[in-house]
């Protein structure tokens, strides 16, 4: 499960063999968790979480649904999903237990100079769509703090950025779907439905041989399989 050098890709098998809803033996759990907090603080690391490898901060990341980010985006979700991550692995263990805080109040940090900012009266929003998808992953683990909130007030916000067209003007469409089908809201149910068209769109053809492609169909059935 770990990628010697990818932290992205270490995250992304973990959250792949959640998604499989596979076993993971609790000393495979437990060797996987050390290994991510060995990542926090390291350069590159964003406010206080898990740092990507070199290639990683040079070139950015794959999410989960394979849209890829760069920069600062990529430092910021790459830290939200390892938290993530780490709640899911779910290992009783003072060093984990301790970077989970040490990540939370460097990210609570980040949200509390956000919401000095006069034009951010959005308690669910982060500095852009995509960041604030990575920000509503985390609460929905049990990240940080008025987690029903903020993810309400976050997702509520998508309604002002449709475009018409089943999507959301930049916010990424899959990654924002991962999200929303795994909040039990009414407004994230009620976005759903605005993307149902583009959804059905995606059902109806035969999922390509590639990993993202197949993860992209197999949400695309269960997000509507929800409505």
């Amino acid at each position: 499960m770990i990628q010697k050098n990818s932290l992205s890709q270490t995250v992304d098998a973990i959250g792949q063999a959640i998604h499989e809803r596979r076993q993971i033996p609790a000393a495979e759990r437990k060797r996987v968790a050390s290994w991510l907090v060995a990542r926090q603080g390291l350069p590159g690391a964003y406010a206080e979480t898990f740092a990507g490898f070199a290639a990683e901060q040079k070139s950015g990341i794959v999410l989960f649904t394979g849209e890829r980010i760069n920069s600062a985006s990529a430092r910021h979700i790459l830290g939200e999903e390892t938290c993530r991550a780490l709640r899911l692995l779910a290992v009783r263990d003072s060093g984990v237990n301790a970077a989970l805080k040490r990540a939370d109040a460097g990210l609570m940090q980040c949200l509390e100079r956000a919401a000095l900012d006069p034009r951010n009266t959005n308690p669910g929003r982060y500095c852009c769509g995509k960041c604030s998808v990575g920000l509503w992953r985390n609460l929905l683990s049990g990240g940080l703090d008025r987690q029903e909130e903020r993810l309400r007030r976050g997702v509520m916000h998508l309604r002002s950025v449709r475009d018409g067209k089943g999507e959301w003007q930049k916010f990424p469409f899959w990654y924002t779907v991962l999200a929303l089908s795994d909040a039990d809201l009414p407004e994230a149910r009620r976005e759903l439905t605005y993307a149902a068209p583009v959804l059905e769109r995606a059902v109806r053809k035969a999922p390509a041989s590639t990993q993202y492609a197949r993860r992209r169909h197999e949400l695309a059935s269960r997000a509507l399989a929800a409505l």
